[in-house]
């Protein structure tokens, strides 16, 4: 198999490998996992030692306030120096005020600002004490509430941040000591300090006020050490998850690698490469079913190759089939195409005569000239006796011979002994078939290769190819006789046709012109004929009795029809000869109806026939020859007059068309056409069939205004039903204000 490759660049572009997807998509969620859960440990911690300082800061306070509260009253100062210093040993106190009733202070003791950066360090020279706001809230608090304020105390080495309990000791007998306060901010203990003090009144005064600091920072150091412990094992299981991650991945991605390396080499077409499993998990299985799946290619394959070259064979055969008619280079041309391709070493057809039941006429491939000229002049007769050839030729079997020596009984004897000087020792044959028409057999000796099945199959395919290339070979003959038979039978036809057209065109002409010659000497005789009659009515020759002037009148009557005939038939000729021209000239609509109108009121009272127009609101010019369209409109206005009864009413409707027409339509209330007639009226010298002899005319008027309509650009059709009347409309073209 041809082997294919993509270009590098389709392959590289936005490629990410599954290894760097898995390693990047753990490694994601180990540092996600790691981070959350050591911020949230930090903030823990956190929270623990804040309100452990909270705690310790409302212990200290509550005994300071609640030990000095004699000496606060006696305002012993030396005494309450001595409880100061004693909370002052705290590791987080850094001051201590006692404030008297009157807003002095009775005892006070500081550690001082911090001096370093690490805070470890401080300067009592450099005293640090709460803001005095803070006591003045305390004092207006009549309560043994405790208040809690932290602050950031600004210093010129770093910034503090300070937590100032604070707690009032009051003048209460009764009071032994305070309960344990939740902390408030400096704003909710206003709001509450006023509320107290409204409800505590006077019965209640502030002694003196206990304030103790104690700083955030050694908590702060006590954090930042958790915090870079913290950070440390974080870092160190996150780098140990992602060594492990790649490990993992390596494991799981290496056998993948090296299973899509030999996939890429077996989609290129080499089909031998396979992967050797090195796990018993899923990549492992997969691997496994990778091989087979490579195995069952590398046998479709084969078999591919085999089927492309039967079918190569196939495609060869008929090329040659189709490349020539001639039987013998046809027979010839086949047989050492199989010997070529398909790997045959002799090969023998005959051809079958059903009528003689005979086969005859052998064609031999890989065989000495000797044999070739034994077989050449070979005839078998055929008979249903069992033998080979009687199950080919005709029951039409093939057939597969494994050994000569099995069959030799059913052999004809000539060919038996072809086939052992030969050393034939198993051969195939197929019957050559058409259409259920048996044309002979064809066989074929492998050689030393056994014959197999496969073998008769693809026998048998290209047995029906030839079959069918035999058959199209005699009925090409056959048809070349016919087409030539036929060609000779067509032109006699057609100079007998080119013959009888001749003579019907000048017949056509001779018509035409009888036509035209008869009718414009007719027209004079008759115009005499009915000048003569109209003086007899008259009363020139004398007076008539009544049955002379009905016999008059009725000659008249029909002179005109007659008259009328023959300038139809010199329009017609006219029209046919191409000598009919139109004077087109812009026309209004209206005006032209209602003179056509006017001049058929005679004919149309006489029968006591209402005519008029039915105009439309706006007014339409057309482009059309005047007298033509006068001769439309008088044909149909006259035909509605003569199909409708007496009373009946003819109407002349007009309004604009699509496509930049006029429609005019000729409505009556007559007798109506019958449906079955209606594509027929307008053809020459038709004549319907429901019609009365009396108003039969030439057939011509309809034939000749449509004409003069399809002349102009229109159409004409109709619209009728039996006993209801008819409508014919007629299209003409409109000037439009572009125009």
């Amino acid at each position: 198999m041809t082997r294919r490759s993509e270009p590098p660049s389709m392959l590289s572009i936005g490629f990410v490998s599954l290894r760097t997807k898995l390693v990047l998509f753990i490694s994601l969620i180990i540092i996600a996992a790691c981070c959350g859960l050591s911020w949230y440990f930090i903030q823990q911690q956190a929270e623990t030692m804040t309100k452990t300082l909270i705690e310790t800061g409302t212990i200290l306070t509550k005994n300071l306030a609640h030990n000095s509260r004699y000496a606060a009253i006696t305002e012993d100062r030396l005494e309450l120096e001595q409880y100061i210093a004693g909370v002052m040993e705290g590791e987080e106190v850094v001051y201590v005020v006692m404030t008297g009733a009157n807003g002095t202070v009775l005892a006070r003791s500081t550690k001082g600002r911090v001096t370093d950066r690490e805070g470890r360090a401080r300067s009592a020279e450099t005293p640090l004490y709460p803001n005095e706001a803070l006591a003045r809230t305390l004092f207006h608090t009549p309560a043994l509430d405790l208040i809690i304020t932290p602050f950031v105390e600004h210093g010129p080495i770093r910034d503090e941040t300070i937590y100032d309990f604070g707690m009032t000791i009051l003048r209460r007998a009764s009071q032994n000591g305070p309960a344990v306060p939740l902390p408030f901010s400096l704003e909710q203990l206003e709001s509450r300090a006023t509320q107290k003090t409204a409800d505590a009144g006077s019965a209640s005064q502030v002694l003196s006020v206990v304030q103790v600091g104690l700083t955030r920072t050694k908590m702060q150091q006590a954090l930042n050490t958790v915090v870079g412990n913290v950070v440390l094992i974080t870092v160190l299981i996150i780098l140990i998850g992602i060594a492990t991650t790649i490990v993992l991945a390596d494991r799981i991605i290496t056998p993948l690698k090296r299973l899509a390396s030999i996939a890429k080499r077996v989609s290129e077409g080499d089909l031998e490469a396979t992967v050797v499993p090195t796990t018993r998990d899923e990549v492992g299985q997969l691997t496994g079913l990778f091989n087979r799946m490579t195995l069952s290619l590398k046998e479709r394959d084969e078999a591919i190759r085999s089927q492309v070259a039967q079918l190569e064979t196939l495609n060869r055969t008929g090329t040659a089939i189709i490349s020539t008619l001639d039987i013998d280079k046809l027979l010839r041309a086949v047989l050492q195409l199989l010997m070529e391709n398909v790997g045959y070493h002799r090969m023998l057809l005959m051809l079958y005569d059903p009528h003689r039941q005979v086969a005859y006429g052998a064609r031999v491939a890989g065989v000495s000239e000797e044999v070739e000229r034994a077989v050449r002049d070979l005839e078998i007769q055929i008979h249903d006796d069992g033998t080979i050839h009687a199950d080919l030729l005709i029951r039409g079997r093939g057939i597969l011979v494994m050994d000569v020596e099995a069959v030799a009984d059913r052999l004809y004897p000539p060919l038996l002994a072809l086939a052992r000087a030969e050393g034939v020792t198993c051969f195939i044959a197929a019957p050559l078939k058409s259409s259920q028409r048996m044309m002979g057999f064809i066989a074929a000796d492998p050689g030393q290769a056994p014959c197999r099945q496969s073998d008769l199959e693809l026998l048998k395919t290209i047995a029906a190819q030839i079959a069918v290339a035999l058959d199209n070979a005699e009925g090409y003959h056959e048809l070349e006789e016919l087409t030539q038979s036929l060609e000779r039978r067509v032109q006699e036809r057609t100079r007998e046709l080119q013959t009888a057209n001749d003579k019907l065109q000048e017949l056509d002409r001779l018509k035409s012109v009888f036509v035209s010659i008869v009718s414009h000497e007719l027209r004079t005789p008759m115009t005499s004929i009915k000048g003569y009659i109209e003086n007899m009515l008259d009363g020139l020759t004398g007076n008539l009795s009544e049955r002379q002037a009905y016999y008059l009148g009725r000659v008249k009557y029909n002179v005109e029809r007659l008259t009328r005939m023959i300038n139809d038939l010199l329009d017609l000729s006219r029209i046919e000869a191409g000598r009919l021209e139109l004077v087109l000239a812009p026309l209004a609509v209206s005006e032209l109806v209602l003179e056509i109108v006017e001049s058929l009121q005679v004919i149309s009272q006489a029968k006591a026939i209402s005519l008029g127009h039915v105009p439309h609101d706006e007014p339409m010019t057309i482009h059309a020859d005047r007298d033509k369209l006068h001769q439309i409109l008088t044909n149909l206005i006259q035909n509605a007059v003569k199909f409708t009864q007496q009373g009946g009413q003819i109407r002349i409707e007009t309004k604009p068309y699509e496509g930049g027409f006029v429609q005019f339509c000729v409505a009556d209330t007559g007798c109506g056409i019958p449906l079955i007639e209606q594509p027929q009226i307008f053809e020459r010298f038709y004549r319907g069939e429901t019609i009365q002899v009396e108003q039969r005319g030439a057939g011509l008027g309809l034939a000749i205004t449509k004409s003069l309509v399809e002349m102009h650009g229109g159409k004409i059709w109709v619209e009728s039903r039996p006993g209801q009347g008819s409508r014919f409309y007629f299209t003409i073209p409109r000037v439009t204000p572009a125009d």
